[in-house]
């Protein structure tokens, strides 16, 4: 019986399917419908401390890492970055919600004045006719966290720049001459390399806004001006600032009005009580 004629062509190479993602994980990039969201093991502790400490505020770092289930060099990580960054603050080691949230809050237009409240801060606009911000340190930088009376500029950057060089700011300014020298120390020393201008124009300031308590910027070519204070707690702590915004033109002939009536509200704010739950 002859044999089957085996054939001389030769073998076909068979190529491994490259493996692509499901429709599912493409979603938008090639526009076959919504990605599907996907849990992310950082993402999720970070705002799982961040959910604990709204609801909880003044949680411990020990109870923070057990609410997280997670290893405490884990857990010291996350909050060492939510602390440098402003979302977290620290007193006496329990932490609560930082300014850099309510940042956000008055860039997306929702006002929430802290410890000072608006009704505080529309008395002191109504008071120098100028916008008035609330800001409060976070990092290196200043937040501000509330308004009242901003004008279309004013408003406008406020929410465009949320994080500010606090030596750019009359606010920060202030803020940085009340903190403890070697905090204030620290800080110039950081930006000295990159900012060597606005540190000697600070130092240059420095004695003038400790005599007087009032700093002052001026920019935009000359034709904007601000005032800026420390607001203090009942302890004598410096907790946040507050800066009065305007034209050069109609501002700077009245500085020293303007100074006292900013002086005299603030002064009548610090007795007040306040219990922990945000940055201020």
């Amino acid at each position: 019986m002859p044999k089957a004629p085996t054939s001389t062509a030769p073998a076909k190479k068979i190529s491994a399917k490259k493996a692509t993602p499901s429709d599912s994980e493409e979603g938008t990039t090639r526009g076959r419908g919504p990605r599907v969201p996907q849990p992310h093991r950082t993402v999720d502790r970070v705002t799982r401390i961040l959910e604990e400490v709204v609801y909880k505020p003044g949680m411990t770092f020990a109870e923070l890492a057990r609410a997280l289930d997670a290893a405490n060099s884990s857990v010291h990580g996350f909050i060492s970055g939510l602390l440098a960054k402003g979302w977290l603050y620290e007193v006496d080691h329990r932490f609560y919600l930082g300014p850099a949230v309510h940042g956000l809050t008055l860039a997306s237009g929702h006002i929430r004045a802290g410890v000072v409240t608006h009704a505080d801060l529309e008395a002191l606009h109504k008071a120098t006719g100028h916008a008035v911000f609330l800001g409060v340190q976070a990092g290196d930088h200043l937040i501000y966290i509330a308004e009242a009376g901003s004008d279309a500029i004013s408003g406008f950057e406020a929410r465009s720049n949320i994080r500010r060089n606090l030596l750019v700011t009359a606010g920060g300014k202030a803020l940085l001459a009340d903190r403890p020298e070697i905090e204030r120390e620290a800080f110039l020393r950081r930006h000295h390399a990159t900012e060597a201008e606005m540190v000697e124009t600070f130092l240059a300031e420095f004695a003038e806004i400790k005599k007087t308590r009032i700093a002052t910027n001026l920019r935009a070519s000359g034709t904007r001006f601000a005032i800026g204070i420390s607001v203090h707690n009942q302890f004598g702590e410096a907790v946040a600032s507050i800066t009065l915004v305007g034209t050069a033109s109609d501002m700077q002939p009245r500085l020293k009005k303007l100074s006292q009536t900013l002086i005299k509200h603030v002064d009548s704010w610090a007795d007040r009580a306040v219990t922990p739950r945000e940055a201020i």
